[in-house]
């Protein structure tokens, strides 16, 4: 079988291709059919005139857009056909499953069609030629991203997504029916990260889905979602960790824009700007103080422990002023808000960072807090001894220095190419009013 994107390698070839019906124009004396598949589109060209093609010409007079066909026949340069400058002269056409109705919208033209609706239907919205795009640019930025970690001798885990203790807040985590226990959905694998380099692993990392409970009716938030995670033993501090995701996202972001970057720009009306580093770097306090020098953004000092909104927002226009950076990391947050397992200094100042990128959040990062008394300290103040207990064993018997991160994926696509929300960047979203289809 070949795709339609490899035909130009096929010319007076006879091939097997299949696909959508894309398009049917039945003239008075010849028939034209436009198939597609995920690779491209193609025409199938069939002379009504000539005997041998009268059960294709039938199979055609009957044929629905959308219906599916498997066709073989020869592949033809012809620079008249403004479809690729190609065109299939088929021998045997067979109709492989058939469209019975009317589709629910036209996903060619969403101008007028409601978010939801594309939803609801979003086997159909999937069918659109930018969706298709949009899928094949964030499968390929998360293949670069593996391999530069395989090629930096990290180990892809896959750890367990039901936890029988609640992880990192209690508030946030969806709680299920485990026989006659009770299980919780993982917020995230931090745990195991930590456990897999207690362990003696080194450097190891996972992309899996993530659940959160919260009721955050927003464009970046999901209960769902896929997190691309990381986690480094024997670092010196949280700086190592920061380099580490400057150079994995710059060599991704490159070897992507290399298959896909023109494309990017034709269909998607931007461009990916493959990074520098290191990425700059401002300490919190210093961010809103330039952010109220430079465009007189103030808060109330009870605000400041962390990144407001409109602050992230900003950031972006901070950094492309300051550094021509569209990445900034922003350090020295207060550990207050931050989860027990982040290291803090001396003075309560996390270990740890955040990552702009174009005005959004894409990572919490740190080093971790691998010292036994030290994490049961902190567990404490956030009130999660028991909850957390068979975590805090990890660390009982030795554990290196380490840290790590993690990224949205599907957040990750939406500011990578300029689409409004997640909800059209995962490929099927979950979040509070959403569970179907």
């Amino acid at each position: 079988m070949i795709k339609i994107n490899e035909l130009n390698k096929h010319f007076d070839e006879e091939v097997v291709i299949s696909g959508f019906v894309d398009e049917i124009r039945n003239l008075k004396w010849v028939q034209f059919v436009v198939l597609r598949d995920e690779t491209g589109k193609v025409q199938i060209t069939i002379e009504k005139s000539e005997e041998a093609n009268k059960e294709l010409v039938e199979i055609v007079d009957n044929l629905t857009v959308e219906s599916t066909l498997k066709v073989t026949g020869k592949v033809m340069d012809s620079p008249k056909v403004k479809l690729n400058g190609m065109e299939v002269i088929p021998s045997k056409i067979e109709v492989t499953s058939v469209n019975l109705g009317e589709l629910p919208f036209n996903y060619k033209d969403i101008s007028t069609v409601n978010l939801d609706t594309r939803l609801d239907y979003r086997y159909i919205d999937l069918r659109s030629e930018k969706n298709i795009l949009m899928f094949q640019i964030q499968s390929t930025l998360v293949r670069y991203m593996r391999e530069y970690l395989y090629i930096n001798g990290f180990t892809e885990i896959h750890s367990p997504k039901l936890l029988g203790a609640a992880s990192e807040s209690g508030s946030e985590v969806f709680e299920v029916k485990y026989f006659d226990k009770k299980a919780y959905l993982a917020q995230s694998p931090q745990f195991y990260k930590q456990m897999a380099l207690a362990a003696g692993f080194g450097k190891v990392f996972e992309v899996a889905p993530c659940f959160r409970a919260e009721n955050s009716n927003t464009s970046r938030h999901a209960t769902e979602f896929t997190s691309f995670d990381l986690e480094m033993a024997y670092i010196n501090d949280f700086n190592d960790v920061m380099d580490l995701e400057a150079e994995m996202l710059a060599y991704a972001f490159e070897k992507t824009n290399e298959v896909y970057g023109e494309k990017i720009k034709e269909v998607f009306e931007t461009e990916l700007v493959v990074p520098k580093t290191p990425f700059p770097k401002m300490r919190l306090a210093d961010i809103y103080q330039e952010l109220e020098e430079r465009y007189g953004y103030k808060i109330d000092d009870s605000e400041k422990n962390d990144l407001t909104t409109e602050a992230e927002r900003l950031c972006y226009k901070l950094s492309m002023d300051k550094f021509n950076s569209e990445f900034l990391f922003v350090i020295d947050f207060p550990a207050e808000k931050r989860a027990f397992y982040h290291m803090r200094d001396e003075n309560g100042i996390l270990q740890g960072y955040d990552l702009i990128w174009r005005g959004v959040e894409i990572t919490t990062g740190a080093q971790r807090e691998h010292r036994y008394e030290h994490i049961c300290k902190n567990a404490k103040e956030k009130g999660l001894n028991e909850d957390v207990k068979f975590y805090l064993d990890f660390f009982k018997h030795g554990c290196p220095p380490h840290g790590g991160f993690a990224i949205g994926v599907d957040r990750l696509t939406m500011l990578l190419l300029g689409i409004p929300s997640v909800k059209e960047t995962q490929f099927l979203f979950r979040g509070p009013n959403r569970l179907n289809p």
